[in-house]
């Protein structure tokens, strides 16, 4: 990394050349035609499979609760086990992927997935295979986010838009986990068999998605002589370590922390004001969340690139900042229509927040470290999703409304300091600089 010569905030030059593309893009075929983005895309369905395997579980809170017997922090327990399987997994998987393979690493991924709704879909009686199941499928989908982004990210090396195997990455795991928890809550709200029909259609899903992937070339897999030591796959390299303090770490947690607020949160503090139709509208609730989440991505796309004009962390910070407002204030309302609202606006938050902070990791790594700080940096925007978890726990001492403003409080914390971070990055891009490692 000595003496490289890059244009800070110039998008893709902002990375350093360390470590070249040794093995990035072998069997890619130089990544911009048409049977390489079908590659790509077949590697994203993947993605995709396991995103849907992850969330069809988030709309059936209520069920569980209602229809299982379970207690608000029992059903907040199962997201929570759902969160210790995905650390491991994030953290792990894309230093394995470096030794043995994307490929291979991704399809024990996907199978995990379907192994997991298997266990969800025949244990419902009993409280250890939901934790057992929930645990494979933070597992499969701690894979699916590590490997899976960064392969679809190598394999769609060459297009003409740098930020395309980012945002091809998002877009389908993100589709995965709203159309997963959106199937899931119709097919629980009107279908036979609530608590195992979902579970079958997503392994339905899954095995085509796993049939397909050795269609696909591999694209990592250092020889046993090159490998380096998990630590040394999980640091951030020195010449992205400011970039990372001020720009990814504040943001990060917020990406799933808002959704832990919008649609584990909120569906049940307006629960008693439902009906019957507490299911339905935890699905709605998931589904507009990550509906906007998809929608706003473009313009992420948009804000990286432009030369003047706010900076996209700043952005995606403010508009969380204002969801989780929102929700501070409709814990005391506990109005369904303003819950709406707020899934809403923190859905934007999260489509901007996800793709800036991909493009942010995927600038400061070079090949050798993309799988790995790409793990690290889902596993820092998972431990956001601990939350409701952690609100469940506290409520029974501080109500809700006092909770949720402190959480507001702390999000306007964690806008302050991506701004000082982009303030930096602006005065940094009036010129040339030289990295050194």
């Amino acid at each position: 990394m000595t003496g490289t010569v890059v244009s800070a905030g110039s998008g893709a030059g902002d990375r350093t050349s360390s470590g070249g593309a040794s093995g990035t893009d072998r069997g890619t075929g130089g990544g911009s035609g048409n049977s390489t983005g079908s590659l790509a895309r077949t590697a994203a369905a993947a993605m995709f499979a396991c995103g849907w395997g992850g969330n069809q579980f988030t709309p059936l809170l209520l069920m569980y609760r209602r229809t299982g017997g379970y207690s608000v922090l029992s059903v907040d327990a199962f997201l929570g086990a759902y969160v210790v399987g995905l650390i491991p997994g994030l953290l792990l998987a894309g230093p394995l992927s470096d030794r043995y393979g994307r490929r291979r690493v991704m399809a024990v991924g996907t199978a995990a997935s379907a192994v997991a709704s298997a266990v969800l879909a025949f244990g419902a009686d009993g409280a250890l295979p939901i934790y057992a199941g929930r645990l494979l499928t933070g597992v499969a989908v701690g894979i699916a986010m590590s490997v899976g982004s960064s392969w679809v990210k190598e394999l769609s090396a060459g297009a003409e838009d740098p930020t395309l195997g980012a945002r091809r990455a998002s877009l389908w795991l993100t589709a995965g986990f709203g159309l997963g928890a959106g199937v899931a809550g119709v097919l629980a709200q009107w279908g036979p068999w609530p608590m195992v029909l979902p579970y079958l259609v997503h392994i339905a899903l899954t095995l085509p998605a796993l049939a397909r992937l050795p269609r696909v070339p591999e694209t990592r897999g250092a020889p046993a002589g090159a490998r380096r030591g998990l630590l040394a796959d999980l640091r951030v390299p020195v010449h992205g370590r400011r970039r990372f303090r001020l720009l990814v770490l504040p943001m990060a947690p917020w990406v799933f922390g808002a959704a832990g607020l919008a649609y584990a949160v909120m569906p049940q503090l307006v629960d008693d004001r439902l009906g019957s139709w507490g299911l339905l509208y935890a699905t709605a609730l998931t589904v507009l969340y990550l509906g906007t989440g998809v929608a706003v991505q473009p313009l992420a796309k948009r804000l990286d690139r432009a030369a003047a004009g706010p900076n996209p962390g700043v952005v995606a910070m403010t508009v969380l900042l204002a969801g989780a407002a929102l929700c501070a204030v409709d814990s005391g309302l506990r109005s369904p229509w303003l819950a709406l609202v707020a899934a809403a606006v923190l859905g934007a938050g999260y489509g901007v927040a996800v793709v800036t902070g991909l493009l942010q990791v995927q600038r400061i790594a070079s090949a050798d470290d993309l799988a790995g700080l790409t793990g690290v940096y889902y596993a820092l925007a998972y431990a956001g999703f601990l939350l409701p978890t952690v609100l469940a726990l506290v409520s029974a001492r501080v109500p809700y409304p006092v909770l949720l403003t402190v959480v507001t409080l702390i999000a306007a914390g964690c806008l302050a300091v991506v701004a000082t971070g982009a303030r930096g990055r602006r005065a940094e891009a009036r010129a040339p600089v030289t990295t050194g490692g």
